[in-house]
């Protein structure tokens, strides 16, 4: 076995995600054997692999608090800003609470992670449809009403579906809606228009 295995999980459990390099670095281990130690303890179910090089410990997994997942939603796909639905109840905008479900917007590409019960989705946009959004606690996270912009542009391309009814259109500011959404397609604005009049 290895060092000390409860010093390495303790150690380990301070970091919010890590990599093959930081376990060979904590374990005092080359990175091919902790290359091999992740995926034994993988398989033993002490590890999750989000995706490739990319670990957290199971028993942090579960408690971690949505701050947490949002800040990994961030670092699995870079550049990305927490949008869409998941940002409409960050902002408490819809009675709609995905639990375990992550969306974000991307530049890269429109790509789903699926680890430990959670699902972290991004949804690729078009270089000019890519701002308004904000650093808040860490957390790169769109404005309420780029949120409610890039939902209905999604939605207007027939790649999205929401519950309109459980927004509470009342909290955005339909001035700053009419701004984001001038910059996109006719589609978009038309259903804007519908959804909450402007």
């Amino acid at each position: 076995m290895l060092i000390n295995n409860y010093q390495l999980i303790d150690k380990l459990g301070r970091k919010l995600w890590f990599s093959v390099d930081d376990l060979a670095q904590i374990a005092g281990i080359k990175t091919a054997s902790a290359r091999v130690l992740a995926s034994r303890y993988t398989k033993a179910r002490l590890f999750i692999r989000v995706k490739k090089d990319f670990y957290v410990l199971s028993q942090n997994w579960k408690n971690y608090s949505l701050e947490q997942n949002l800040k990994i939603a961030n670092l699995l796909q870079v550049p990305s800003y927490i949008s869409f639905t998941t940002a409409l109840s960050y902002y408490e905008l819809t009675t709609q609470v995905p639990r375990g479900f992550f969306e974000s917007a991307a530049q890269k590409r429109s790509v789903t992670f699926n680890a430990g019960g959670a699902i972290f989705n991004y949804y690729k946009l078009k270089q000019r449809y890519y701002f308004d959004f904000i650093l808040r606690d860490g957390i790169f996270i769109c404005t309420r009403e780029k949120a409610f912009v890039d939902a209905i542009y999604l939605c207007s391309m027939g790649r999205y579906k929401i519950d309109w009814d459980a927004l509470d259109l009342g909290k955005l500011d339909r001035r700053r809606i009419r701004r984001i959404v001038s910059l996109f397609p006719e589609k978009t604005k038309r259903l804007a228009g519908k959804i909450c009049r402007i």
